[in-house]
Formats: C-alpha cells, sequence, structure tokens
C-alpha cells in the first residue's frame, strides 16, 4: 500500500469538504507515493504520540486534532510544533488529520462515543444539510437506569483520566434515551433541551451553561474529558483502514494518554454554602 490509497479510504470515510471552513484537515507532511506497513492512530499529534510513531516503526500518523490548525509561516525545528513535523520527516513518517469532517460523518466520532458507551444509535443529534452527515447522536440505553449509574456506565466505557466523569442532575433520575457529542458540546445545549432525551455526555461544559440548562429543566448532563470523549474514534478508524486493507497493513491505536491533566485534588470538606 502507498500513503495515497491510506489517504483515500479516510476520505471516503471522513470527506474533507464536510469539515468546517475554519478547520485545517488532510495530510500535513508526508509523500503519498512512500510505501506504507505501519499505521499508528491518535487523538493529539504531541511529542508524545510522535514519539510512539517512531517507536512502533509506524510510517503514518492519523490523528483527530489538527497538528497545525492556525496559519504559519514556518515549521522551524526549535518551534514546539515544528520540531514534531520535523522528527516526522526525519523517520518518514507522515501526519493525516481528520478533525471536523470526522465529527460530523455517518459513522464518525460521536458514533464512536455512543456504541461504546452501549447506546443503539437512532440518529443525529442535530442533522445537517449535506446527507449522511450531522452533529452528536441519539440513542437509546437496552433498559431505563438511574442517571448515578449510566455515570458509572460512561466512566467504565472510557479511559481513565484525572477529570474522570461528572454528572449533573438527580441522581435517581431514570435514564433512557442518550444524546451524545465527542469533544466541546455545550453549543448544542439548547438543541439537546429540545431533543427528547434524558441525559447527554460530552466533554469541556462550563459552569454558567450547565447550571442554567439544569435550572431550566433540561436533561441531566455528562461531562467527560475532551480526549477521553474521542479516543473511542481511534479504534473505529482503525477498524476501516483494517477492512479497507484486509490485513496488508498492520493498524495500532495509540495507548498514550494525551489529556493534559496530570493531577488531582479533592477538598477536606466540600465548603461553600447552599
Amino acid at each position: 500500500m502507498k500513503l495515497a490509497d491510506v489517504i483515500a479510504v479516510l476520505e471516503s470515510a471522513y470527506p474533507p469538504k464536510t469539515a468546517e471552513k475554519w478547520d485545517a484537515v488532510g495530510l500535513v507532511c508526508g509523500d503519498p507515493d512512500e510505501e506504507v506497513t505501519r499505521i499508528l492512530v491518535c487523538v493529539d499529534p504531541t511529542a508524545s504520540t510522535v514519539d510512539e510513531t517512531v517507536e512502533t516503526g509506524a510510517q503514518v500518523l492519523i490523528a483527530h486534532h489538527p497538528l497545525l490548525l492556525r496559519g504559519v509561516n514556518g515549521v522551524p525545528a526549535d518551534d514546539p510544533k515544528g520540531a514534531l513535523v520535523h522528527k516526522l520527516i526525519r523517520n518518514r513518517a507522515a501526519l493525516y488529520c481528520a478533525h471536523t469532517n470526522a465529527d460530523s460523518a455517518l459513522n464518525g466520532v460521536s458514533d464512536a462515543l455512543a456504541k461504546a458507551i452501549g447506546l443503539t444509535i437512532t440518529g443525529p443529534l442535530d442533522p445537517a444539510e449535506t446527507p449522511g452527515t450531522g452533529s452528536g447522536r441519539i440513542g437509546d440505553l437496552p433498559e431505563p437506569e438511574p442517571l448515578r449509574v449510566f455515570a458509572q456506565r460512561v466512566a467504565n466505557a472510557l479511559p481513565a483520566t484525572v477529570q474522570g466523569v461528572r454528572a449533573a442532575g438527580d441522581p435517581e433520575r431514570l435514564i433512557s434515551r442518550v444524546a451524545v457529542c465527542g469533544g466541546a458540546g455545550d453549543s448544542f445545549l439548547g438543541v439537546v433541551k429540545n431533543a427528547g432525551v434524558d441525559a447527554y455526555v460530552t466533554a469541556d461544559l462550563r459552569h454558567h451553561p450547565a447550571s442554567e440548562h439544569v435550572e431550566s429543566g433540561g436533561p441531566a448532563l455528562v461531562d467527560v474529558a475532551h480526549w477521553a470523549s474521542e479516543w473511542p474514534w481511534c479504534e473505529q478508524a482503525a477498524e476501516i483502514l483494517r477492512h479497507a486493507f484486509g490485513g496488508r497493513v498492520d493498524v495500532l491505536v495509540s495507548t498514550r494518554r494525551t489529556d493534559p491533566w496530570t493531577v488531582a485534588a479533592t477538598s477536606p470538606s466540600a465548603g461553600g454554602h447552599a
């Protein structure tokens, strides 16, 4: 296989034309004519995952988040991001990014999150004009369960992080129909409130929007780490490539935790006043 073949499979699954206008997706570095025998899939293109690419002998690093989201005038080796590009090139490894096009794709990031939690997907949370695309997903649990149990279900389904999983709402509220959105999803709180769901799983929820949502009677909220919410996508993308190449290419999922938070501390008492 050549890198061009890998790109063709990825762009069939996650069409670049469906990416947001502000996004930076596609091939960052690498020669489309280079042969590929091993691929590594990750969420973040960081020093850790670039090192893992080199250590595993992969010729391609496929990342969800872009390395160069904002315009740059150069990639010198003494710049943190430039150093990653130089290391990849020196080791004849390519970098390809699939971001908002993977978010909106049918069988994309939110599908992977929903399936990891154990939901039967019924449709998108926010349908897009392009057929087969949409933000977030809605799905059903096999049986209703209390929010406190559902929050643990989510925690069990995702990789451990310092943040863990937190929920807002009545712990005994029964959860049956659920909306999910991989990555930062508080922009969809208004949509979620009118979606007929019992809970919403996403990342990066902020205090005021979350508080106002719950106070106004919206569905329960389950907040997870951004990296953890998108990590199930790695295996999904890997399976797409494995199926396409029928075992002719070794496709690995990164084992590195690139969630930026490293320490958690709890207060000895709750503090504050009701």
